[in-house]
């Protein structure tokens, strides 16, 4: 999946701030862009998705262009949404195995596939 975060150089309010290459992100239902240089320095290189998370916990939505994969499992009430593909995927495996349900991964694309024990 493409993640929609840019690097770009921004100047201070006053100009006299030395340009920043921090990625940004944005969300134009909350009309703002944030930098994420914090999370980058805090997590890494999972800064993206920790903020989509976190923007997620605390707004009941992602920003522009964040799509999830979401597993179901058709026996039981465990789901999970992943942004990455590999991590709904290793959590699908892991649940089919551990209890011998079927469950649905459902793709950032709308395409589904059922994964039987």
């Amino acid at each position: 999946m493409a993640l929609p975060v840019q690097r770009r150089s921004v100047n201070g309010p006053d100009d006299t701030e030395p340009p920043s290459n921090d990625p940004t992100i944005s969300c134009r239902r909350c009309g703002r862009e944030w930098d994420l240089g914090e999370e980058l320095d805090a997590v890494g290189n999972q800064a993206f998705e920790q903020f989509a998370l976190d923007h997620r916990r605390h707004t009941g939505h992602f920003p522009d262009g964040v799509a999830t994969w979401r597993v179901e499992c058709r026996h039981c009430p465990e789901t999970v949404e992943r942004i990455e593909e590999s991590g709904a995927k290793r959590w699908a495996h892991t649940h089919v195995r551990h209890t011998n349900h079927a469950v649905t991964i459902h793709g950032t694309d709308g395409t589904e596939r059922v994964l039987e024990p």
